[in-house]
């Protein structure tokens, strides 16, 4: 098609502001998803995204809209592609919307008219602004009662700079004016430009992949430049890797085979290539007998939490490496690496985006994979200062050094950017001092809305403050961050023991001036969560060289003389007598079986 019938756009939005429902209405005005066939979250194809009704993914998808103004603007029944990519909202999920940037020319800036301007939407109006994007600003949710129209409008304005006018109503909910919406996509968003003409100089750039047992890679491509067909010998301009398009397509949003995808389309290409580390995100695909220069890259994910993976059954380590591979596949986003644990086996230490990104992956291992892990507490990299003068990075509480042998600690902070009603600013203050924020400046924002800028080590981000902030401002508060400088810090490693052994997977470092008070909420949620076994067990916390909080489990009892009428009782007194011995011996030579949703349950710092 011609370039000047094509509308590349995507969708980005806080989470919970009606994207997906959005995009579903958009998908039936558009006839791309027939009537019987629509469902809610249409794009969401993970389970787990649509149990938590959040977009994980980034979705891309092909529509096509018989427009009510012709190119001249007058008349009118041309017919355009509209390309869309429905990105995610959360914050950990950043990373993915940067990539599904840099494939599009325009932006729908989705706006809650009943939460107003939030800070992720600061945070993913500055992404597309950076790369130059036209912004089209929407309210959503207009239907609701609780919908504040007037107002946003005069937030979005005094964040854009524009005029009211240019602000769109809809509701995804009824459909109302999101036909309207398409109609300015097409008046508004520029058509995409080729930088090299003619059929034989390609340019594709890889913004996303997944993997299939049968296909191998199938890597998801803007094309920029050129046109692709199957059959085609093409290179992947980065890693140099040669391959034969075995099929290219669309995505309707399943994938649908086409003859060939021309400069402006976006879809995928099947490289029947198998091996890991080949295909990467920002990669830029081209003919082999006419190569062109790589499209310039995207911004590398940087992991800021990290865990250590284990299989709970020793004889999985081959399963879980090869299930890890997979999975990297399809979220370039997490990295990992091997490494060994004298009571935990070998595992992998791995990185992610954030608390959510390790919920996900890990769950997606449990699910797709079948597989029992155990999974250490999350903790952040550390860089340590030895007493005898050499630096660590530390990214495992388990590794980090005892108290007498460390000369200095250093841990990455995070700038924040908070957004809440004016009247929870108290209480959010307070909530600040309590995780060691250093705050900055409040700016009044919109109507009766403050925006606050804060200073804080991540190891307090990590400490539950989301859903503390969440709590304590009645859910109105939003909060987006960045990676700050590394400061020194004043902090301690925090071990439990159960039956007098270390368990290396509930190991974390917490401050020192809280070392008692995590440790007495992680023994008695341990205590809580820790089924009763056969005999009687302590679970203690030890920090700064000593023991400082203990539980004590009593075990499962039985009455051995239950079965025993009259008699002398010295008969009872010989069997209480052989089980306490039993006890003892099994107490010595017990193992405490730890389930694995202990372990998952210790990790959510929000699960009581």
């Amino acid at each position: 098609m011609d370039l000047k019938h094509i509308r590349n756009f995507s969708i980005i939005a806080h989470i919970d502001h009606g994207k997906s429902t959005l995009a579903d209405r958009m998908l039936e005005i558009t006839h791309t998803i027939e009537t019987r066939k629509m469902r809610d979250q249409v794009l969401d194809s993970m389970d787990l995204e649509r149990e938590r009704g959040i977009t994980i993914k980034m979705q891309p998808v092909r529509m096509e809209f018989i427009s009510l103004l012709s190119e001249e603007g007058v008349g009118g029944g041309e017919k355009y592609i509209l390309n869309l990519i429905d990105t995610p909202g959360h914050i950990d999920f950043s990373y993915e919307v940067s990539r599904a940037l840099k494939a599009v020319e325009g932006s729908i800036l989705l706006i809650d008219s009943t939460q107003g301007v939030q800070a992720q939407t600061l945070t993913t109006l500055a992404m597309a602004r950076e790369g130059g994007l036209k912004i089209i600003p929407v309210l959503s949710k207009i239907d609701s009662p609780l919908s504040r129209v007037e107002e946003v409008k005069e937030e979005v304005v005094e964040l854009l700079n524009c005029d009211p006018s240019e602000i769109l109503l809809v509701s995804g909910r009824t459909g109302e004016g999101v036909e309207n919406l398409l109609q300015e996509v097409v008046k508004r968003i520029p058509a995409p430009k080729e930088t090299y003409e003619g059929d034989n100089n390609l340019r594709a750039l890889v913004f996303d992949f997944k993997y299939s047992n049968h296909r191998g890679v199938i890597v998801f491509v803007r094309v920029l430049d050129g046109k692709v067909a199957k059959g085609d010998t093409l290179l992947f301009a980065v890693s140099k890797e040669k391959f034969i398009a075995l099929e290219v397509g669309t995505f309707s949003p399943e994938e649908t085979p086409r003859d060939n995808l021309s400069a402006g389309d976006t879809g995928y290409i099947v490289t029947g290539i198998k091996k890991p580390g080949i295909a990467s995100v920002g990669d830029t695909i081209t003919m082999f007998k006419n190569p062109l220069p790589a499209f310039p890259g995207y911004m590398q994910p940087m992991p800021v939490v990290w865990a250590s993976v284990f299989p709970e059954d020793a004889d999985d380590f081959a399963e879980l490496k090869l299930s890890l591979g997979k999975l990297k596949l399809s979220d370039s986003a997490f990295s990992y690496e091997e490494e060994s644990s004298g009571s935990l086996g070998k595992g992998f230490r791995c990185g992610f985006l954030g608390m959510l990104h390790l919920e996900i992956i890990t769950e997606r291992l449990r699910r797709e994979f079948n597989l029992k892990l155990v999974i250490t507490t999350p903790s952040i990299t550390y860089e340590v200062l030895l007493k005898n003068g050499k630096k660590e990075k530390i990214y495992s509480p388990y590794f980090f050094p005892d108290d007498g042998n460390v000369e200095k600690v250093f841990e990455p902070w995070v700038k924040l950017k908070i957004i809440t009603p004016v009247e929870y600013i108290g209480n959010i203050m307070q909530l600040l001092f309590d995780h060691e924020g250093e705050i900055g400046e409040t700016d009044n924002f919109g109507d009766n809305r403050s925006s606050v800028s804060v200073k804080m080590p991540m190891r307090e981000l990590m400490r539950n403050f989301f859903d503390e902030l969440k709590s304590t401002s009645s859910g109105y508060g939003s909060i987006s961050y960045e990676i700050g400088e590394m400061r020194e810090a004043n902090v301690t490693r925090l071990d439990l023991l159960v039956a007098d052994e270390i368990v290396p997977a509930f190991s974390r470092v917490v401050s020192k001036k809280r070392a008692e008070l995590e440790a007495e909420e992680a023994v008695q949620k341990l205590a809580d969560l820790l089924p009763r076994q056969m005999f009687s067990l302590k679970i203690q916390g030890k920090a700064l060289g000593r023991i400082i909080s203990s539980r004590s489990l009593s075990g499962m009892k039985k009455d051995v003389t239950q079965h025993m009428y009259g008699g002398d009782i010295t008969r009872k007194m010989k069997l209480r007598e052989k089980q306490k011995k039993g006890k003892k011996k099994m107490k010595e030579r017990g193992r405490v079986n730890i389930p694995q949703d202990v372990f998952l349950k210790m990790m959510r710092a929000s699960e009581k």
